[in-house]
C-alpha cells in the first residue's frame, strides 16, 4: 500500500473576508473531491482570509500511480484560475 499526501498552499487574490474565502476553497475542494476521488481539506491558515493550506491524501497499489495522482490534482488546482499556487509539497509513503 502507497499513501500519498500533498500540501498546496495558496494565495486567494479575490477573497477580502473569511466568508469569501470558505466560498472559493469550497468550490475548490468540491471540485477535486469530484474529480479525482481524493481526499482534501483546509489543513492550515484558517484565520487568515487570503491564504490556505490545503492538504490531500492519497491511496493506490503503486507509487507512479499516487505520484501521478497528486501532479494532476495540483495542476488542476492551479489551472483554475481562482487561487494562485505558492508552493507545493508531495511526500509518497
Amino acid at each position: 500500500m502507497v499513501v500519498g499526501t500533498l500540501e498546496i498552499e495558496l494565495f486567494l487574490g479575490e477573497a477580502s473576508t473569511l466568508k469569501e474565502k470558505r466560498r472559493v476553497l469550497k468550490s475548490i475542494i468540491d471540485r477535486v473531491k469530484s474529480k479525482f476521488n481524493v481526499s482534501i481539506a483546509e489543513v492550515d491558515m484558517q484565520d487568515m482570509w487570503q491564504r490556505s493550506m490545503l492538504g490531500v491524501a492519497c491511496i493506490s497499489n503503486q507509487t507512479s500511480h499516487a505520484q501521478s495522482i497528486l501532479n494532476n490534482v495540483a495542476n488542476f488546482i492551479e489551472y483554475q484560475g481562482n487561487a494562485e499556487v505558492i508552493s507545493i509539497h508531495t511526500e509518497i509513503l
